[in-house]
This record gives C-alpha cells, sequence and structure tokens, in this order.
C-alpha cells in the first residue's frame, strides 16, 4: 500500500506519520537500486505497471506494495484474461486452498502497537465467518511473518507495507514488511492505522488484487492508468461493483487513518472463501 506525499497532506496528518514538514530521517537514505530493462520487460508480460518499480533485496516492489521475486518474474506468464472495467474487486489467479484451513501469523522485531494491529487485522477477518482464519502465534513458524524495514519517501510516494500473492500450490504469501519509516511516534503508532495496513497486505497474501487496479489514480492521484487485457492473473469478483468504489480496504493508495472492509469487501471475501 502507498501513501501520498504532498507536503500539505504530511501538515496534516502527522498524528499518522513520522514523516512530517520538519521531519531528520535518523538513517541516512541510500540511492535507489536501478531496474534494468530486462526487469522491467518482465514486470510488464506479468501485467503490472512499470512505473515507480523499486528493486529490493531478491525482487522488486510493484504498485506500491507488491514484491515480486526475480524468481517469480522468470517463470512462464500464465492465467485468464484480465477483464477490463472501471474499479471493481480483483482476485489473482491463485487462491489459498486446503479450506477451511487456519492461517497463522507471526509478529517479529516490531512494537506493541503493530502486534495489536495485527490482532485488529485478524478479528476483522474472523468476524467474517469465513472458512478461513486467522491466528496470531508468538513463537514457532508461522503462514505469514509480520517484519519491519527502514524506507523514507521516494519518487512521489511511500511505501507503508509490501507483501505478494499465494503460490501455486495454494498457500499464502508468506511475509508482510511493514515500513517503520512510515507510522507516528516509532514504536508507538496508532493501531487501528496499522491494522488497517495489515488487513490490506493480507488481502494481497491471500489473493486479492488492488480495487482499483484498472484506474490507480482514483486513490493515488496522478494520472489515470488503464493497463488493457493481459493474462496476468486479475479476475474480476462477480458481485462486485462496475464503478468506483470508495473505501475498499484494497484500493491501492491511502491518505491515513482506519480502513476497513465495505459491503462491497465482504462480498468479494464471501464469494472466494466462504
Amino acid at each position: 500500500m502507498k501513501k501520498q506525499t504532498l507536503s500539505v497532506l504530511f501538515c496534516l496528518m502527522a498524528v499518522f506519520a513520522i514523516v512530517s514538514c520538519n521531519k531528520n530521517n535518523s538513517k541516512t537514505e541510500s540511492k535507489p537500486q536501478e531496474v534494468s530493462d530486462a526487469t522491467l520487460a518482465q514486470i510488464k508480460a506479468y501485467g503490472f505497471s512499470t512505473n515507480d518499480v523499486h528493486a529490493t533485496d531478491n525482487g522488486v516492489i510493484v504498485e506500491g506494495d507488491i514484491f515480486l521475486s526475480h524468481e517469480q518474474l522468470a517463470q512462464k506468464v500464465s492465467g485468464p484474461t484480465l477483464q477490463v472495467a472501471n474499479t471493481e474487486q480483483y482476485r489473482t489467479t491463485n487462491l489459498v486452498t486446503g479450506l477451511p484451513r487456519t492461517i497463522t501469523v507471526l509478529v517479529t522485531g516490531l512494537g506493541s502497537a503493530f502486534i495489536a494491529g495485527a490482532d485488529t487485522a485478524i478479528a476483522r477477518y474472523n468476524a467474517l465467518g469465513l472458512r478461513i482464519k486467522f491466528q496470531r502465534i508468538t513463537s514457532g513458524k508461522a503462514t505469514i511473518t509480520i517484519q519491519g524495514f527502514n524506507q523514507g519517501p521516494s519518487g512521489g510516494y511511500i511505501t507503508l507495507g509490501s507483501s505478494g500473492f499465494p503460490t501455486s500450490s495454494g498457500n499464502p504469501y508468506g511475509t508482510i514488511k511493514m515500513n517503520t519509516n512510515q507510522y507516528a511516534y516509532g514504536s508507538n503508532p496508532n493501531v487501528l492505522y496499522v491494522g488497517s495496513v495489515i488487513q490490506h497486505e493480507i488481502g494481497h497474501c491471500i489473493g486479492m488484487r488492488h480495487t482499483d487496479y484498472m484506474d490507480r489514480s482514483y486513490s493515488c492521484g496522478g494520472t489515470p492508468t488503464n493497463e488493457g487485457t493481459a493474462g496476468v492473473g486479475a479476475i474480476q469478483i462477480p458481485g462486485t461493483p462496475s464503478g468506483p468504489d470508495a473505501n475498499s480496504w484494497m484500493l491501492a493508495c491511502s491518505n491515513g487513518g482506519n480502513r476497513t472492509f465495505n459491503a462491497n469487501d465482504v462480498i468479494a471475501m464471501n464469494y472466494l472463501y466462504h
């Protein structure tokens, strides 16, 4: 998930973001790694936007918060054709299988607000009564591990968190990374804000694309982007609206605060996992 970084938004939202109009980062930011033309071509072949791509360990982050490994990008693209529309709920080709199933979640190396945020996100999913459940554990090997990283603003946006999509074997993506640089008061951020970001990233882990995939300017601003049809695993979920869907938990960008499932999000989750 991304967060817009216009200076006026920083001033208005200091309660939510560590980065403010007067903030000095305690950690010097290194020059962003360059992404090769070959990697950009692979990203395009998968149907993801090649704008604002960031290199990271063992892969790249695209669309603000979606991690793609170099190994994944090297694989042959396959999957259903994208149904072009305005703004709807979309899922990936791969979903979590072996239902009913309990997904364990471990928060490691992060403060109490991130633990409470994970509990908030887990409670919201479990309240839907789906055949996929979540349970936070405090030790051992988890299905999804939540950990931190520290990165300042880059290219007009800041990354709040990142994750990936389910595996071809039907397991959720196994890692959520939360950007500790971007929450209020460092170790004591707003729990509902953190929980909303974790809820969004869990959505990716179990197969949800951004609600405004076909026009990310709806939540992010800037130039409208419609990538057309491609076999990328972005499949419209029946019963979800064909127009802009305000406040969806899977909108690409957030301006901070508390965001959870709206009515159409519940339809999408019930269709996939009830």
